[in-house]
């Protein structure tokens, strides 16, 4: 983990990696147990008989499920001292390019693309981009927006 000594250090980032997440394997119990929470139930998340007949060849992730893991990637990859509360704004795009078998290791890399001073702290957004283990093309590239406050 990247550990960041105050916002002024990540502010001179701009452009440029900030961090790299370790590593996290998603197994059937994590898929089934977001198919619980969301409603997405659907054969290809949670039958893996019937799965291994796909086109994927097994069971896969919910893209979402993997959108959601980005407070994960992020508390593993880098921390900024002085911020003392982070929220989660929003995201200004999202795409899944390349699907997530079950069992797949996954991590995450983190570019900051922009630092803007707001009231009470900064806002900042990030490229992110989740990798496959042994895959070349990513699963996730979003841009995720965020505010540290101090």
């Amino acid at each position: 983990m990247k550990n960041y000594q105050n916002l002024a250090e990540l502010k001179a980032l701009v452009g440029s990696p900030i961090g790299t997440s370790d590593w996290l394997t998603l197994d059937q119990t994590r898929i089934d147990k977001f198919a619980d929470v969301t409603g997405d139930d659907q054969w290809i998340h949670v039958d893996p008989k019937r799965a291994a007949a796909g086109m994927f060849g097994s069971t896969v992730a919910h893209g979402f499920l993997t959108l959601s893991l980005l407070p994960y990637f992020i508390r593993s990859s880098h921390k900024v001292d002085g911020a003392r509360m982070s929220v989660n704004y929003g995201l200004n795009r999202v795409r899944f390019p390349a699907p997530v078998p079950v069992n797949s290791r996954l991590r995450a890399h983190f570019k900051l693309l922009s630092f803007e001073l707001i009231e009470g702290g900064v806002q900042i957004v990030t490229e992110v981009t989740v990798e496959r283990e042994g895959q070349a093309k990513p699963v996730c590239v979003a841009e995720s927006v965020g505010r540290l406050y101090t």
